[in-house]
């Protein structure tokens, strides 16, 4: 081996002809599982929606009547955990 080409090797290189090689990081390792895993849960809720009983549009008001509920119910489940005994909107019909 020459000099010239001592100074074109990188570290991978040199671990190679060791016969050694680099460590991944663990936030790599982490960021690709959840990457892998919010690419599933897209998957599932698409192909969820696709074979859903209801028909298009009944789908889209039923899932537009549940997001448009939802601060509501975050307040009656905080209520419920403060210790109020009825929440103001406690009986809703889903």
């Amino acid at each position: 081996m020459k000099l010239r080409e001592l100074r074109n090797l990188d570290k991978d290189d040199i671990l190679e002809m060791m016969g050694l090689q680099t460590k991944s990081s663990t936030a790599a390792v982490v960021g690709g599982t959840i990457g892998i895993f919010a690419m599933g849960l897209l998957v599932g809720a698409g192909l969820g929606m696709l074979l859903a009983p209801k028909a298009g549009r009944e789908l889209r008001e039923d899932l537009r009547d549940r997001f448009k509920r939802i601060p509501s119910d975050a307040e009656d489940a905080v209520a419920a955990m403060g210790g109020r005994e009825s929440a103001p909107n406690a009986s809703k019909p889903y």
